[in-house]
């Protein structure tokens, strides 16, 4: 039978081994702990180990351990923070480049040969005094105007630039054997006169010389059918643009009853048919509304004078064949705008609405200006009557651009 002593001999032992399991314990480390997330498993490794070694010294049952787990399991769990760890190598590449900004904006801006000779040349081209024109929002104004469309009329525009070679003119004369280009002058300004009586909208005197030229690019007309299509084309206009459109009796009484009800319908289907109901085309009236409004501070003056032009120009088949709808309306403002003394001529605002430049426009607004100068003594003189009355401003009277019109001589 053992001794006492050697009973408390084997009792100091196994103490002194449990005590190294403890230890043992405390030191290692779990793999997945990389330091980055601070937990309630962290605050507890920081413990003392006494409450570790009473909790397995006592453990001679669950109910002695008991008082301890309870405890750690009533204490609220803090919310787990993220510790973000940015890389070394990270935030070494960024301290070369601070001191970088640092130094930059320290450095003193030292003028180089260049830029002195630069602003010598400036001063002397008198470039130097003048302020940088910027960009006018045109559309500033009906933002709350729904009819307007302010979001999206610039792509409207655009779409406009892309597809008005679709609808434009080409030279068709030298397949008309019976008709010359004086004669469709004549013919314009017979239209010219109906539109003014009948009291329609502008857009539909654009359109129906539009299509009446597209008909005639494609379909042989004898001499005596020429008015006839005339009428016929401002008849599907008319039904194309206004509200109330003349009636097909209308048409025949102020051509003198030169033909019947049914050959201005045929005629009517016939255009159709040639055109494939193709109607919807982008005409200078439509560039000429948006340029004039590019036109800041344009005024009703303004307005008549641009359109005065426009429609000297659409009478002349020359200026239909060579030019496109836009560059004939951008034209227009740039010709108007030097008659009245409009200064600047071409401003960066109608540079940018337009895509022009004042070169590309110079030889086109030459010709407008020269029919401007000669429409007092034409024989043809429906757009001058038009607008030489006080209700258009009486533009006709006013003196043609003499810069252009030294040019254009």
């Amino acid at each position: 039978m053992a001794s006492n002593a050697d009973v408390h001999n084997l009792q100091l032992k196994g103490e002194v081994k449990q005590k190294n399991v403890v230890a043992d314990g405390r030191n290692r480390r779990v793999l997945k702990d990389i330091g980055n997330l601070v937990n309630d498993r962290a605050l507890q490794a920081k413990k003392p180990v006494t409450d570790v070694r009473n909790v397995v010294g006592a453990g001679r049952g669950p109910v002695a351990a008991r008082p301890v787990v309870e405890k750690l399991v009533e204490k609220k769990h803090a919310p787990e923070t993220v510790i973000v760890i940015s890389s070394d190598e990270e935030s070494e590449k960024s301290k070369p480049a601070v001191r970088r900004l640092s130094k930059e904006g320290s450095r003193k801006q030292v003028k180089t040969l260049t830029s002195i000779l630069t602003a010598r040349s400036k001063a002397a081209c008198g470039l130097a005094k003048r302020p940088e024109e910027s960009l006018v929002n045109i559309d500033a104004s009906d933002v709350e105007n729904e009819l307007a469309a302010v979001e999206y009329v610039d792509d409207i525009y655009k779409f406009y630039k892309l597809t008005e070679a679709d609808g434009r003119v080409h030279d068709y004369m030298h397949l008309q054997p019976d008709i010359n280009a004086k004669m469709r002058s004549i013919l314009v300004d017979w239209l010219v006169e109906v539109h003014r009586k009948f009291e329609l909208m502008p857009e539909t005197l654009y359109l129906t010389i539009n299509i009446m030229d597209r008909f005639l690019a494609v379909k042989v007309v004898p001499r005596k059918e020429l008015q006839l299509v005339g009428i016929s084309s401002m008849l599907i206009a008319c039904k194309y643009e206004e509200i109330w459109a003349p009636e097909v009796g209308d048409f025949i009484c102020i051509s003198d009853n030169a033909y019947t009800r049914e050959q201005v319908l045929a005629m009517e289907k016939s255009i159709l048919g040639k055109l494939e109901w193709y109607l919807t085309v982008p005409t200078p009236y439509v560039f000429l509304v948006r340029y004039i409004k590019a036109s800041v501070l344009s005024d009703k003056e303004m307005e008549n004078m641009v359109f005065f032009l426009a429609e000297l120009g659409l009478m002349q088949y020359p200026v239909v064949i060579m030019y496109c709808p836009s560059l004939i309306a951008a034209s227009a403002v740039y010709a108007a705008r030097c008659s009245l003394d409009k200064s600047p001529f071409w401003t960066e605002t109608l540079k940018h609405h337009t895509g022009y430049s004042e070169d590309m426009l110079m030889d086109c607004a030459k010709l407008l200006v020269k029919f401007h100068s000669a429409s007092a003594e034409s024989k043809l003189k429906a757009v001058h009557k038009k607008f030489s009355s006080a209700e258009r401003g009486a533009v006709a009277f006013l003196t043609p651009a003499k810069s252009l019109l030294a040019q254009s001589l």
